[in-house]
């Protein structure tokens, strides 16, 4: 049996704690080059990337992930995509997904969207990543379901025994924070 990964979590968020437009896409003024550097590092050091259907990371080279999706009974191979498995979290447990992958260990970086964000609270985050930029967007998609409309995007984090291990500046230029949650 495969080790289990470390779980971490990767966001950046507007301050209405978005992380997409209404219609799901990725808002350009989210892309702030500081975050995307730390982002990109992040996954160059992950041993699997986990997404889902309509989220990606944008890198260079194929990853080995997990996709979650309803459209599947349990978990299966990605028809396209030959380092990827498609799994529904209704009928099969993590383990077993991250057992498809064959991989021992390592980290798992997990990057949205929002469902799939508020899974891994329950699962177990063992590092969360939360970017915030000082930019609007006002109707789109938050980060973890229930934020916006004066509810934070700590306030899951919280809720889940996460605290605020670290902050620090991102960006001076933008004023972009990145905030470390871990375990208590």
């Amino acid at each position: 049996m495969n080790k289990r990964p470390r779980i971490e979590g990767y966001a950046i968020i507007s301050r209405e704690g978005m992380i997409a437009t209404s219609d799901g896409s990725y808002p350009e003024q989210l892309r702030i080059p500081a975050d995307q550097a730390f982002f990109h590092a992040a996954l160059d050091r992950a041993s699997a990337v986990i997404s889902g259907r309509h989220s990606a990371d944008d890198g260079p080279k194929p990853r080995r992930r997990i996709v979650l999706t309803r459209q599947v009974q349990r978990i299966v191979p990605d028809p396209g995509n030959p380092n990827a498995v498609l799994w529904n979290p209704a009928t099969a447990p993590f383990d077993e997904a991250w057992q498809k992958l064959n991989i021992d260990g390592g980290m798992l970086a997990v990057v949205g969207g929002t469902d799939v964000f508020a899974l891994f609270l329950t699962i177990g985050y063992d590092a969360f990543y939360l970017t915030r930029a000082l930019v609007s967007v006002p109707r789109g998609r938050p980060v973890f379901p229930g934020v916006g409309h004066g509810v934070p995007a700590e306030d899951p984090l919280k809720k889940h025994g996460l605290v605020l291990k670290e902050a620090r500046m991102l960006d001076p230029v933008t004023e972009t924070v990145l905030q470390e949650w871990g375990p208590q």
